[in-house]
């Protein structure tokens, strides 16, 4: 593992050399100083990256330049993009998982530090709420569940999707979407869904031990890659944009900001998460059909309290407090 570990940060540094260096050809030599290894060794790794799919360019006498990178998310690809402290410093990447908040919480248990992250190319059971499904077609989306260690009682870890909300519909916003927030944990474009966050947690009465935020996000399925089922409900970022999405990039700046939103979040409280959070919602204001274990519930969705429950007011004007459950909204918002 630490030999895995080395030859990883040793290929690292070689595509942060060649990055730095653009359209310029960087010399074996030049490379070998820098790393203080042998020309044979520093050949060696451009041959293993070229075997994951980074296109290197060696010309005889001018040295080696990075032409492209592959479309994947691994340390190789996210991290130099990363503008984080703890979370995805640590990315266990896989080609094919059943879920990876399966995968995190295992990891988990075993100990991994908070802000370590599962991501995979493809999720065979993807985890959705409510005992629902994820699909999760390969080399196209992001799939990934984050390893946190928050020292919060475990009745406000739920406070934690609500932040993921948050700095997920701001990160696609960024990239150029009017992204909005369906309580309590699905993010829309324009009435689809796009993405879905799923928590989980271990605790004692007293103390949560950690807690898997999972998350997907629709980035470059088309209409084909859906099931027939939920074609005219779902869409995603590239669908929404008119073109492709750089996987990597996104989740570099989703990382980026769910890191800030937590820090704040962790330094002063929930109000700050709340009012941002009502600002990016769909669901307050509308009429809803509210569907729990228990009941169906109509009414208007008015707010949502200082722990994130969805306050309901109903045509008889009680004000109904709703934990969980599935939110229909019934007209736009007026």
């Amino acid at each position: 593992m630490a030999a895995n570990a080395n030859e990883q940060s040793q290929e690292a540094l070689i595509l942060s050399f060649l990055s730095e260096s653009g359209s310029d050809y960087t010399s074996g030599e030049a490379l070998s100083n820098k790393l203080g290894l042998s020309r044979t060794a520093v050949w060696k790794h451009v041959e293993a990256l070229r075997a994951k799919g980074y296109r290197i360019e060696a010309v005889s006498a001018r040295g080696y330049r990075l032409v492209a990178v592959p479309d994947r998310l691994t340390s190789l690809e996210v991290g130099p993009l990363l503008d984080t402290h703890d979370l995805g410093r640590t990315i266990h990447h896989h080609e094919a998982l059943p879920s990876t908040n399966e995968k995190a919480f295992r990891l988990a248990q075993d100990g991994a530090e908070h802000g370590e992250v599962v991501v995979a190319e493809q999720q065979t059971a993807g985890k959705g709420r409510r005992g629902r499904t994820w699909v999760s077609p390969p080399g196209l989306n992001l799939y990934f569940s984050a390893v946190l260690r928050p020292d919060l009682p475990p009745q406000r870890a739920p406070e934690l999707t609500l932040v993921a909300a948050v700095a997920l519909a701001e990160s696609l916003r960024d990239a150029g979407v009017e992204a909005a927030i369906k309580w309590p944990n699905d993010v829309h474009i324009d009435g689809l869904k796009v993405a879905g966050i799923l928590t989980e947690l271990s605790a004692e009465p007293e103390r949560v031990h950690f807690v898997i935020v999972g998350v997907g996000v629709n980035l470059n399925s088309q209409a084909e890659h859906f099931p027939e089922a939920l074609r005219a409900t779902a869409t995603s970022l590239s669908l929404a944009l008119g073109q492709p999405v750089h996987r990597a990039r996104f989740a570099a700046a989703l990382w980026t900001r769910l890191e800030a939103w937590l820090d704040l979040y962790l330094d002063t409280g929930f109000d700050a998460v709340r009012a941002r959070w009502k600002a990016l919602s769909s669901t307050l204001g509308q009429d809803v059909l509210v569907r729990t274990d228990r009941q169906e519930l109509r009414g208007r969705a008015e707010d949502i309290d200082p722990s994130g429950a969805l306050l309901v007011r109903t045509a008889e004007g009680s004000l109904e407090r709703v934990l969980a459950g599935d939110v229909e909204q019934l007209r736009p918002r007026r």
